[in-house]
């Protein structure tokens, strides 16, 4: 065997040392630093038909998932000890545990208040800190966009908060409630009124908005005055007015009156969820006579807002109601005073088309989302200053970004991700969530703080501020290929989800 002069050596010492210098993770025992080149010398004296040089690559490439996953191990083990000593506490507290190995089944404690507080807790701590590590690895991006059309249905979850700590993998259990039909084209969106009464309202392809009744399914008022595509619907903070954005180039601001019918028994419905239904057009034609051709319809808009050179996508009220900002794809939002119906800021600065706007719910903010792949945030609170913070976050379009009731901004995007931003410090998010299919309008609950994902694969997933999974909402068989929007009702835990099912 040949003797390996001292400047090869040397250079192969140097060459080592570079490739240690440009690993992530890398072990500091001397025994492990030395594996590589044992397995490099075993490597030599077994037969391939691949060179050296390839195999001393692959070799290092394994040898790093190696260390990653070996690194998530011992984490785990961490974080089972800090399990064993919070189950400590519970027992300390003098409450029953029957088992404390998460692999074996799940841990039973007495129904306390304190007692579920506390198991709560620990279940959430384990799931963020085990989701925080999954999430690490990358997923593919892209994917296909279906725009279709069909009906909403409101979902109703149970609680999920548990009263005794379970297994990691335990979800919320969601149910249908109640499912709304009457559109002929696709919905695009959905809000709840803000003031009593509590209505629903749609925004639909078919020129149409409609407003529901909650608890009986019954159309109660259509706005019929848009020329064009209703793309979104916001409802005043104190009075009975809603604002309509469109494709017609144009926002409309109408007032409502409506009448709450009394509510009917609810009907089992759960048996149609298992089976194929046939939207056919004889169906659609009886679904129209049912509901919205007994609804009395609006024709009129008490204010249009016009000053957009393409479709509005959306709209939203400033905190007040008194101002309205519009988004549009001729790149630009609008901000309007109401009562005169002026324009009286155009912001500029994306340089593609408009896909979403949200107001802050106390605070002059705005956020606007776009095709170009950010999502801009404006602060109207100083009267004289205005001023704009761009955020590149995302690598696909920014499909939309909304405010929570507290200092938060969540975004979603076509690149397949979700991310949580503190308004403090929008450097870098505070919770990243990973999706296996693109993100379209994002909505988060007001009081359980609650993000509802729905995606264009026809799923919808409900996580926490924490990125940590809480439920995927039941998906039927029926004709529908990816849900737009969605939308929580205040009074009560239940979620709206817009199921699209036939092409535009």
């Amino acid at each position: 065997m040949p003797v390996e002069s001292g400047n090869s050596a040397a250079a192969r010492q140097v060459k080592q040392k570079r490739k240690s210098h440009s690993l992530s993770i890398r072990r500091t025992n001397s025994t492990e630093q030395d594996r590589p080149g044992m397995q490099r010398d075993m490597l030599e004296g077994q037969d391939s038909k691949l060179p050296m040089a390839l195999r001393s690559n692959l070799l290092d490439l394994f040898g790093q998932i190696e260390r990653e996953f070996e690194n998530l191990y011992i984490e785990n083990l961490e974080l089972r000890r800090e399990i064993e000593s919070l189950n400590e506490r519970l027992a300390g507290e003098g409450q029953t545990v029957d088992g404390g190995d998460l692999s074996k089944g799940a841990l039973k404690t007495k129904a306390s208040h304190s007692t579920s507080q506390l198991s709560q807790k620990l279940k959430t701590t384990y799931k963020a800190s085990t989701s925080k590590r999954s999430n690490s690895f990358p997923g593919k991006v892209g994917g296909p966009r279906n725009f279709n059309v069909g009906n909403w249905e409101l979902w109703g979850g149970d609680s999920w908060i548990v009263s005794s700590f379970k297994a990691t993998t335990s979800r919320a259990v969601c149910q249908l409630v109640k499912e709304y039909v009457g559109h002929r084209d696709g919905i695009w969106d959905l809000a709840v009124t803000r003031v009593q009464p509590l209505v629903l309202g749609t925004a639909s392809a078919d020129h149409c908005s409609m407003l529901w009744s909650i608890e009986t399914g019954k159309c109660l008022l259509k706005y019929a005055g848009h020329a064009g595509s209703v793309n979104s619907i916001k409802f005043h903070p104190t009075e009975q007015m809603a604002l309509t954005a469109s494709g017609d180039q144009t926002a409309h601001i109408w007032r409502y009156m409506v009448q709450l019918p009394l509510p009917q028994p609810p009907a089992d419905i759960s048996a149609s969820l298992d089976d194929d239904v046939d939207f056919s057009d004889k169906d659609e034609a009886d679904g129209e006579a049912d509901g919205p051709s007994e609804c009395p319809t609006i024709r009129v808009a008490t204010t249009t807002l016009k000053s957009h050179q393409g479709v509005v996508i959306a709209a939203d009220w400033l905190v007040g109601g008194k101002q309205v900002v519009t988004a549009s794809w001729d790149r630009a939002a609008n901000l309007y005073d109401v009562e005169t119906s002026e324009l009286v800021h155009t912001l500029t600065g994306h340089d593609q088309e408009l896909t979403h706007c949200c107001t802050h719910p106390t605070q002059r903010l705005v956020v606007t989302s776009s095709r170009d792949t950010t999502f801009r945030l404006w602060d109207f609170r100083d009267p004289s200053i205005h001023s704009v913070n761009v955020f590149q976050g995302h690598t696909d379009t920014v499909t939309s970004a909304v405010f929570t009731v507290g200092d938060n901004v969540v975004s979603g995007s076509d690149d397949r991700t979700v991310k949580v931003w503190d308004l403090k410090n929008m450097r870098s998010p505070i919770a990243t969530i990973r999706t296996d299919s693109a993100v379209n309008r994002i909505s988060v609950s007001a009081n359980q703080r609650i993000i509802a994902l729905p995606h264009d694969n026809r799923q919808v997933r409900l996580f926490d501020m924490n990125g940590v999974r809480l439920a995927r909402l039941p998906r039927s068989n029926r004709q529908v290929r990816c849900i737009q929007s969605g939308g929580f009702i205040t009074f009560r835990f239940c979620f709206m989800s817009v199921r699209l099912s036939r092409t535009l």
